[in-house]
């Protein structure tokens, strides 16, 4: 049975909307489980982070069922990292009676699902996707739980420009490699347009784009190499990001550090692994897990001690935190009805969560503009925060280690 809500109520409501962990819920909706569908890449090019972000969702599924939380039903569709295939499974998993969608991770396939639902009204929470224009089109269906590139990008510049003051041998240049997709050229013209407005004191000597899907960079690596800039600064997926790194390994090129200004990939498991050594003191600034929050700590434990191999990387805990927004608006509407979930979406403010930030919260855009920034550094084939120093847990590697030392 659906029910009505009232302006008054939904006020009452953001006033006192919890995070899911902050106290188990106790959810007597006798109706049968909300219908919420994923769209997700776990196949294809992006198919390393869209497996880790259907396991964020299934660990979310998992906790709000402990929790007595909301029933929902997951529906799950692949868009094999295509990013026309974002409209046609947001189609398809509307037809089948979802009334909530989660995905697409991809910024392209995203914009395509967001038309699907601005058609159908049907709320979309975006778990992890970057594109600037995704929140600028005038969607209305769309919650985006992740940071605009152009806010992504000022956060890591500013975590550059700590870093680099910090050890009283800041770099000279820089060289940008960066992966020539949506997210990548999003990207490069958030952190060109960042490095000029603060007069970033370090210049970039050029800036040299590659195919997602290249399988030899051997050319690209050498070019960066031959500019002689102290800072790399790469703009990747996790294969890229893989193979950049083996062929600075064979061409010997050492600079003071390699920093991903925002980057996927490198705080990936499948990274770590498949480098070793040679992925350690790699840097990277991204949303993180918030590691002075003990709930959050406790349950990206929990994670990886029962989903062996895995890490609770951003995409599995932007996806973890997906569930819990749609589980904390569902337990204000007690409705499966599309425009009830989007006002308690509307009204969200989760402030007992798992990643690092304010409030979980949208503005008119649909976009939480409280998502905070970590850097971090690779070190014994493990993510660890090194900035701001709020949030730290360790000191950074500064100058890297030349790969021939380790």
């Amino acid at each position: 049975m659906n029910m009505k809500i009232s302006r008054r109520s939904l006020i009452k409501s953001a006033g006192v909307a919890v995070g899911l962990g902050a106290m188990p819920m106790r959810f007597s909706w006798a109706n049968a489980p909300t219908k919420v569908g994923v769209i997700l890449p776990t196949s294809g090019v992006y198919a390393f982070p869209g497996q880790a972000s259907r396991r964020g969702v299934e660990f979310g599924d998992q906790i709000n069922k402990e929790r007595n939380g909301p029933p929902m039903e997951f529906i799950y569709a692949d868009t094999e990292s295509k990013p026309e295939n974002g409209r046609v499974a947001a189609e398809k998993l509307i037809r089948d009676g979802c009334t909530v969608l989660i995905g697409a991770w991809d910024a392209a396939a995203t914009i395509s699902a967001a038309q699907a639902v601005e058609a159908a009204k049907v709320p979309l929470v975006i778990n992890v996707a970057s594109a600037p224009q995704i929140t600028e089109q005038g969607f209305t269906q769309i919650f985006r739980n992740f940071t605009p590139a152009t806010q992504l990008v000022s956060n890591a510049v500013e975590r550059i420009r700590e870093l680099t003051a910090s050890t009283g041998k800041p770099p000279k240049n820089a060289v940008v490699l960066y992966v020539n997709d949506t997210f990548g050229q999003s990207a490069l013209k958030a952190m060109q347009a960042e490095w000029a407005r603060t007069n970033m004191p370090i210049e970039i000597l050029d800036t040299i784009g590659y195919d997602v899907r290249a399988k030899d960079l051997s050319v690209e690596v050498a070019k960066a190499k031959a500019t002689g800039a102290e800072l790399l600064l790469p703009i990747t997926r996790v294969n890229d990001a893989i193979m950049i790194v083996r062929e600075m390994v064979k061409q010997d090129y050492n600079p003071m550090a390699i920093i991903g200004p925002g980057s996927p990939g490198p705080y990936e498991k499948s990274f770590t692994d498949a480098l070793g050594k040679y992925g350690d003191d790699y840097m990277v600034c991204v949303p993180w897990l918030n590691v002075k929050n003990p709930r959050a700590v406790a349950l990206a434990e929990r994670f990886e001690r029962q989903v062996k191999g895995s890490r609770f990387e951003l995409n599995v805990g932007f996806s973890y935190e997906a569930v819990e927004i749609v589980a904390n608006a569902l337990s204000r509407a007690k409705s499966s009805d599309p425009a009830a979930i989007h006002a308690a979406l509307k009204a969200t403010n989760i402030t007992d969560h798992v990643m690092f930030g304010g409030p979980i919260q949208f503005n008119e855009k649909g976009q939480n503009p409280n998502i905070g920034v970590a850097l971090l550094q690779n070190k014994r084939g493990t993510p660890t925060v090194v900035g701001p120093k709020d949030l730290a847990v360790a000191e950074p590697i500064y100058p890297m280690r030349p790969f021939d030392d380790r």
